[in-house]
């Protein structure tokens, strides 16, 4: 399927993930929504697109919000939520608000945001969600975040019967060097990255326009739905 003059929604595409796949969708001629919490980063991203996309502003956490959103938005043909928070802790030692935040910010959010979507989707239109490693390959401190993720998954998977023949899939990142992790030092991220390239089987972190590829090909592979897409450098390998 080609992208040309399809409605592409992406939540989260002011950055990161969500940036790069509304790039590579625009060059695909498609046309393409993006939201996010930051009016700033919204328009610094349609610069950077260069292409006359839409842009709203968007806490996609608030239920009443993701609902006004798509009333406002109206018809599309396909949904992507990159948008989501990521935090770790010891299981124990963690304060139990903290990880009901990381529910609302990520699983709930995604909840909603597909909800709220349906009515306005084609039979032969997409959503793509988004899990993450930790689903799949248990880590110390990511006891939350591994439990989000894996929700989200089979959310992805049981949408993808509920809702048939509209497609639902997933996209399951790895170790991905966004914008998120800015806020480490400078030298402190590099080593983060470096350990994981040294780890991983094909030796570097990945990068946004990696995981970017993976959803284009989820929106234009008519055949594909159910599907938890891994892109990951084999992380769960070792």
């Amino acid at each position: 399927m080609k992208l040309t003059n399809k409605k592409i929604v992406i939540i989260g595409g002011s950055s990161g993930i969500g940036l790069e796949t509304a790039k590579l969708a625009v060059e695909q001629g498609a046309e393409v929504v993006i939201a996010g919490r930051s009016e700033d980063k919204l328009q610094q991203a349609k610069k950077e697109i260069g292409s006359d996309i839409t842009t709203y502003t968007l806490d996609f956490t608030v239920e009443k919000e993701v609902q006004a959103f798509f009333e406002n938005v109206g018809k599309l043909d396909s949904l992507v939520v990159t948008a989501g928070i990521a935090t770790y802790g010891n299981f124990t030692e963690t304060d139990s608000e903290q990880d009901r935040h990381l529910f609302e910010g990520k699983f709930w959010g995604q909840y909603h945001a597909a909800k709220y979507a349906v009515p306005y989707l084609p039979e032969d239109g997409s959503i793509t969600l988004f899990s993450g490693v930790v689903a799949f390959k248990a880590m110390e401190g990511a006891s939350a975040l591994g439990a989000v993720n894996a929700a989200i998954s089979s959310l992805g998977q049981t949408l993808a019967l509920e809702l048939a023949p509209l497609r639902v899939n997933v996209v399951s990142p790895g170790v991905i060097d966004t914008p998120s992790r800015y806020g480490m030092p400078e030298e402190e991220r590099k080593a983060f990255y470096n350990s994981i390239a040294e780890m991983l089987p094909v030796n570097r972190a990945g990068q946004p326009e990696d995981v970017a590829e993976s959803v284009i090909y989820l929106l234009r592979n008519e055949f594909s739905t159910g599907e938890i897409l891994h892109v990951e450098g084999g992380h769960r390998l070792v």
